[in-house]
C-alpha cells in the first residue's frame, strides 16, 4: 500500500500539488474555518507537501495553518518536526490502525473476528521514549489511537515518561490524542491530570455509530455505544478539541458541532454550547494558544460570518439546515466572501 502510495505521489508535478493545496485551504474556508490542524507523516505524503503547505499559507491571505509531523523520535522525527516548524512530533504517528480494517488495538476480540484483536504498532517504551523526547524539545506529542488496548498503551506512556519529565513540564506541553474513540471512563482523571488534548471526530459517531453501523458490527451493540464519550470527557475535564480528520470526514464545523450534540449515546451527547467551544477554542487551545476563538477587544481578527436569523448559538433540530458561511476572516483579512466566490 505504502509503496503503491509512492509511486502515485512521484506523478504529481509541484504545479499540481500546489493546486490542491490551495483547493483545500479554498474549501476549508469557504466551510468557515480560519484555522486548519495538518497532521502530515512521511507514511502518508511526502515532507516537501509540508514545505509547499507552508510555504502558500505564509504568502496567500488563506486559513491560518497549524503544522505537525507524525514521525517517532527514533526516526528523527522530532527533529524534523523541529526543521520543519512544526508545533509538535504529533497527529498520524500510529499506536494502531482502524476500527474499520480490523487494525485498531482491542482489549477483547472484534465482535466479528473472534480470535483477533488488532495490532499495536508502537508499545508503551516507544510511547514514553518519544513523550520524552518532545517534552524536552518543546513540542507537542501525539498519537493515533483508536482501540482501548491502544489508548491504554498511550497512557501508560504518558505515565512512564512523566517519571523522567515531572508532571509541570509534561502538562506544559499539552500532549494530545488523535480520535481515542475506544476510551476507558478510568483513564479520564490521568488525561485531564496531565492536560492532554482529546482531539476528537465528532462526524465519526454520526457516520458509523448507531445500532446497524460500522461501530456495532465490529464491536458489537453494548461497545459500541460507548465509543467517542463526549459527555464523560467534558465532564472530567480533558481538554477537547472537535475536527474532522479530512478527507475521512469531510469539513463540516456545524456538521460536526450537531453530531455531537445528537450523539447515538444518549448519555455522550454534549450542549450545542459545549460542542462550539471545542471546535473554537479547544482547537485553539490544542494548538497550544490560549488567545484564539474569542470574540473580544484586542483579540485578532478571526472570526466567521454565517447566515443565520439569530444572534444565539443555532438549536440544531434534526431538520433544521445549518448555519451556511457568508464570509470567513483571518487576522483582518477576508479569506472567503460568499458574494465573491
Amino acid at each position: 500500500h505504502h509503496l503503491a502510495r509512492d509511486l502515485a505521489h512521484a506523478l504529481i508535478t509541484r504545479s499540481q500539488r500546489e493546486a490542491a493545496i490551495q483547493a483545500a485551504l479554498d474549501a476549508a474556508a469557504a466551510a468557515g474555518l480560519g484555522c486548519v490542524h495538518e497532521m502530515a507523516a512521511p507514511h502518508l505524503n511526502p515532507e516537501d507537501d509540508l514545505v509547499l503547505l507552508t510555504q502558500l499559507s505564509a504568502r496567500r491571505a488563506t486559513v491560518e495553518v497549524v503544522t505537525y509531523w507524525g514521525e517517532h523520535v527514533s526516526s528523527g522525527g522530532v527533529a524534523r518536526a523541529q526543521q520543519l516548524g512544526c508545533a509538535g512530533a504529533a497527529g498520524d504517528l500510529c499506536v494502531d490502525g482502524a476500527l474499520g480494517s480490523h487494525t485498531a488495538a482491542l482489549d477483547k476480540p472484534y465482535d466479528d473476528r473472534p480470535d483477533h484483536t488488532g495490532y499495536l504498532y508502537l508499545d508503551v517504551d516507544e510511547i514514553a521514549e518519544h513523550v520524552v523526547a518532545c517534552t524536552r524539545a518543546g513540542l507537542q506529542a501525539g498519537f493515533h489511537c483508536i482501540g482501548d488496548a491502544a489508548v491504554h498503551a498511550v497512557v501508560d506512556g504518558l505515565r512512564r515518561a512523566e517519571q523522567q519529565v515531572g508532571l509541570e513540564s509534561l502538562r506544559a506541553r499539552r500532549h494530545r490524542l488523535e480520535h481515542a474513540e475506544m476510551l476507558a471512563p478510568e483513564l479520564l482523571p490521568t488525561l485531564a491530570t496531565y492536560g492532554v488534548v482529546l482531539s476528537g471526530q465528532p462526524a465519526f459517531d454520526a457516520a458509523w455509530g448507531g445500532p446497524s453501523g460500522m461501530y456495532a458490527r465490529r464491536l458489537g451493540a453494548d461497545r459500541a455505544l460507548l465509543t467517542n464519550p463526549w459527555a464523560q470527557i467534558v465532564d472530567a475535564g480533558v481538554p477537547l478539541a472537535f475536527g474532522s480528520d479530512s478527507p475521512v470526514t469531510p469539513f463540516d464545523p456545524w456538521g460536526a458541532v450537531r453530531a455531537a450534540v445528537d450523539h447515538h449515546h444518549p448519555d455522550a451527547r454534549i450542549s450545542v454550547e459545549q460542542a462550539f467551544a471545542a471546535h473554537t477554542r479547544g482547537g485553539w487551545h490544542a494548538a497550544g494558544r490560549d488567545d484564539g476563538g474569542d470574540l473580544t477587544v484586542g483579540a485578532d481578527a478571526t472570526f466567521v460570518v454565517w447566515d443565520h436569523a439569530s444572534p444565539d448559538l443555532p438549536e440544531l433540530h434534526p431538520d433544521a439546515p445549518s448555519p451556511a458561511c457568508v464570509r470567513t476572516v483571518v487576522r483582518g483579512r477576508t479569506v472567503y466572501d460568499r458574494e465573491r466566490a
